[in-house]
């Protein structure tokens, strides 16, 4: 896997002053685009569009210190439809415009080119399962939040404070099976996956009944699940827990992911600093 990655990163640098299409990067890598964008902002820390532009300006940044092409056609070649364009997105990721930055030398900042690599420790082992599951409903609240990669998300930790005792042991009694119990479900999420960028969050139960009037639902079709287990500090052990399963466990079996959503449930100590937790990732085999 990690070997047609690298091929896919040198697709990308092959094309920097031309058009990076993510299909076509995902058939380099022999899997599909939805599971190459998430595997790749796994493991390089930043999505797949992020980088393309942060290497295209970190070229483009070389040709305009050199000063053998005017500006405005350095900007066209790196996908640019004007100067202006140009200039914010160069500013964005330099800290000074293209001009000032020919004028003056300013030093710039570089996005180095990226390759992948395995490094095997051996050290530990992560629990998993693999589920087939039938059609089931989540029910309880929703709301759309931004994203947060590390520490306490505010606005989610909001919004489930405000969800009332009584409406929690409505839920409660509406759970029926697996995952039991109040759940956190992740979805319609940006494609990016970047910080500050937003999905649906639905705090709720698995349930086979239909949502009441008052509530959200939301119908997950049939599929099959991988299941990872987790203890730790909270709440870093269950963030960690994502980029683990892209990092680590995905590379080493049979599967990548599908669309769909993510569901976690969270058991948290007494003092709420620990936490026991189970994520349910939806997933398909990329082999027999």
């Amino acid at each position: 896997m990690l070997d047609r990655l690298n091929q896919a990163m040198d697709h990308i640098e092959s094309r920097l002053d031309r058009r990076i299409d993510a299909a076509e990067l995902a058939r380099i890598a022999m899997t599909s685009e939805y599971h190459f964008r998430r595997m790749f902002s796994a493991l390089a820390g930043i999505p797949l569009s992020e980088y393309i532009r942060r290497r295209r300006l970190t070229v483009a940044g070389a040709e305009v210190i050199a000063g053998r092409r005017t500006l405005l056609d350095i900007a066209v070649r790196y996908g640019y439809t004007s100067g202006e364009a140009f200039a914010r997105a160069f500013r964005a990721v330099h800290g000074v415009g293209p001009g000032e930055a020919r004028r003056t030398g300013a030093a710039l900042r570089s996005q180095p080119r990226m390759s992948f690599r395995l490094i095997v420790e051996g050290s530990s082992s992560m629990r998993y399962r693999v589920v087939e599951k039938d059609e089931f409903r989540v029910v309880g609240r929703r709301k759309r939040v931004p994203i947060v990669h590390e520490g306490m998300n505010p606005a989610l930790v909001e919004f489930i404070r405000g969800i009332g005792p009584e409406t929690l042991a409505r839920l409660e009694e509406l759970s029926d099976q697996e995952p039991r119990g109040i759940v956190g479900v992740s979805d319609n999420i940006d494609p990016s996956r970047a910080e500050g960028t937003e999905m649906d969050y639905l705090h709720g139960v698995v349930t086979t009944a239909p949502a009441p009037g008052d509530l959200d639902g939301l119908v997950v079709p049939a599929g099959t699940w991988a299941v990872f287990e987790s203890s730790g500090p909270f709440p870093h052990t269950l963030q960690y827990m994502w980029r683990d399963v892209f990092t680590q466990w995905f590379p080493s079996n049979p599967y990548r992911s599908r669309p769909g959503p993510e569901i976690l449930g969270t058991r948290l100590s007494g003092d709420g600093t620990e936490a026991d937790a189970e994520l349910w990732i939806p997933v398909e085999r990329t082999s027999d």
